[in-house]
């Protein structure tokens, strides 16, 4: 983690700085003691900014935050946010973590792969199946905000899967899955204020992602020319 840490260039420490002091200062408006949220959220940004970096640090951390996260989303019966984590993104990035420590492309970064069309369109066509089937799922334990849950099942699932995949295309899937967790949180704190860091969370969360999406095609144009 100490290696992780000094690798990070001044801009990748200033983001990762201010995406904690950010969730860390909602929490603190917020005047809640729900420290679970916040050690959930400190280490689910930090996850990403290493993930940012092709870094397997990265998937390391986004196993811990998937289980804290599944603890966090049953307490308001988001049950779908329950599952797709701790059943579908943690599990997708401990395979990652080997996928990743299999494909180095120096000490410091993962080689980022070139998804063929017909890969994508498997991808594409099984995240369908996954959605209806969990539809039904989510609507059988009465999920709060299940069409928003539903949809959060679609883009988690794509973002974990392009993830194990190395591919650039997990940042943009993440991104449009931070959008429909923010929209999922801010219903959540019309009812409990103490849900207010996982807000803040996920808006980091996405400034990441879209940090991630550019780094990892400068990584891939790098790794191509070399």
């Amino acid at each position: 983690m100490i290696k992780s840490i000094k690798n990070l260039t001044k801009f990748e420490s200033g983001l990762w700085i201010f995406s904690l002091v950010m969730v860390a200062g909602s929490f603190m408006i917020g005047g809640t003691d729900d420290y679970l949220t916040l050690t959930a959220s400190l280490i689910g940004v930090t996850a990403l900014i290493f993930v940012s970096k092709g870094d397997v640090a990265g998937q390391i951390l986004t196993a811990v935050f998937s289980m804290l996260y599944a603890v966090i989303s049953y307490s308001f019966d988001y049950y779908g946010e329950m599952i797709t984590y701790l059943g579908m993104t943690m599990p997708i990035a401990l395979m990652s973590v080997v996928s990743w420590i299999k494909n180095p492309y120096d000490e410091k970064e993962v080689k980022v792969a070139h998804l063929s069309t017909g890969q994508i369109l498997k991808v594409l066509i099984l995240s369908m199946i996954v959605t209806f089937l969990f539809y039904f799922v989510l609507k059988y334990f009465g999920t709060t905000n299940l069409i928003v849950s539903t949809i959060s099942i679609t883009t988690s699932f794509l973002a974990s899967f392009f993830m194990y995949l190395r591919s650039s295309a997990y940042a943009l899937s993440y991104a449009a899955n931070d959008i429909v967790l923010i929209i999922l949180w801010i219903m959540a704190s019309l009812d409990n204020i103490s849900y207010l860091p996982m807000i803040v969370c996920f808006a980091m969360f996405f400034i990441n992602d879209i940090y991630g999406f550019i780094n990892w095609r400068r990584m891939k144009k790098r790794q191509t020319e070399k």
